[in-house]
């Protein structure tokens, strides 16, 4: 089983993947089996985790609003 430091270097590599503009969870770096593999209390963590690496590393990531269900969203912002 992968720690959540080598699920939120993942989950940050996949970023490169996304385009300018798009708005995404952070369950939906990872494929539907992947993220449910993930216990609760770590996907607790790794969120928390990417929020802060979002907020202190000066990426083109930006979260915006919450969903319904208090799920952190993102949006890609890389003015390329």
């Amino acid at each position: 089983m992968k720690t959540v430091n080598d699920l939120l270097k993942q989950a940050i590599s996949e970023t490169l993947n996304l385009n300018n503009n798009e708005v995404f969870l952070l369950k939906d770096l990872f494929k539907g089996y992947e993220w449910n593999r993930i216990s609760r209390g770590d996907r607790l963590l790794l969120g928390t985790l990417f929020l802060n690496y979002v907020n202190s590393s000066g990426t083109y990531l930006h979260p915006i609003e919450k969903t319904s269900s208090k799920q952190q969203k993102y949006r890609v912002c890389n003015n390329q």
